[in-house]
């Protein structure tokens, strides 16, 4: 009820504040003042402002929405040996990658998983799974906290919000555009004016195959992402340990019902996917990513 709750809450933010801002810019409407057609620069401002708008609320919101849903025991004060050493091991390699220490925690899954997450480099989060810390050794979660903070200091989730923001301006722009171009060559003949019902029915199906074809560039910039963590990781911790975290990654993931499919983080769910599965994947197979770092 909670999460339901909390996506319609973001859902009526997207809306307050992409209504405000366009009010504020003055742009009432997309359709020309005359009738004669659509006032493409008034479109393309209604795009990018509800485009970017879900893309931006959603990254100002990750971090207290991560700690919700993966329930994060954040580590202000550690209460055993194994958490001083995670406070201190983050601390050395944000120092090193030249980032604010993010907030450390640990959340309780037995899945060898971990994420960063946060609006800007300097205020993040870096969590690790119960699982992780229990089965990996340390120098394997050394790389693993390397590979996250590498994300932090790529700046990799605001990029991806600002990608997800492009596409989602011109899945907006490009949908109505083609809406109004079906709809008028549907009504050319018998010379009616407004809009028909064809429109709205072409703009929705015309957002959801833009969407998707959206959707295979952002993971696509995601993957790339991946690979650069790695780099990172290494470069903060050590090669060899980067790539014994990912083969430790690769033999859990190869026992059957180990690593659920709704795990998308350190834990990549797209290790042996192929075709049109490894498109629309967020991570690359764990097997390429050893290649690459085995290649450097």
């Amino acid at each position: 009820m909670m999460r339901i709750a909390l996506y319609l809450l973001t859902n009526l933010a997207v809306v307050v504040v992409a209504s405000i801002t366009l009010s504020l810019l003055g742009v009432n409407s997309y359709f020309a003042a005359s009738g004669s057609g659509l006032d493409l620069t008034s479109l393309l401002i209604f795009s990018a402002v509800f485009g970017f708008a879900g893309s931006l609320i959603s990254l100002f919101i990750s971090k207290p929405m991560a700690k919700w849903s993966a329930r994060v025991k954040i580590i202000d004060q550690p209460t055993d040996q194994r958490e001083r050493w995670l406070l201190d091991t983050v601390k050395e390699l944000s120092d090193k990658a030249g980032i604010k220490m993010p907030e450390v925690g640990i959340f309780p899954a037995q899945q060898s998983n971990a994420f960063a997450t946060g609006w800007n480099r300097n205020d993040a989060l870096v969590a690790v799974s119960q699982g992780l810390l229990t089965r990996f050794r340390p120098e394997e979660i050394r790389a693993v906290l390397a590979h996250e903070i590498g994300h932090v200091a790529n700046g990799d989730m605001v990029t991806l919000s600002l990608i997800q923001g492009v596409v989602n301006t011109f899945v907006i722009f490009a949908a109505r555009v083609v809406g109004y171009l079906v709809d008028s060559f549907m009504r050319r003949s018998d010379g009616s004016g407004g809009l028909g019902f064809g429109y709205y029915i072409v703009v929705f199906i015309a957002e959801i195959v833009f969407g998707i074809a959206a959707s295979a560039i952002v993971m696509w910039f995601s993957r790339f992402r991946e690979y650069r963590a790695d780099e990172a990781g290494a470069e903060l911790a050590d090669r060899n340990s980067m790539i014994a975290a990912l083969q430790r990654l690769k033999s859990e993931y190869e026992v059957p019902n180990q690593m659920p499919d709704t795990l998308v983080a350190f834990g990549i769910n797209s290790g042996f996917k192929q075709g049109l599965k490894a498109m629309f994947s967020s991570h690359p197979p764990l097997d390429d990513r050893i290649r690459a770092l085995q290649k450097q």
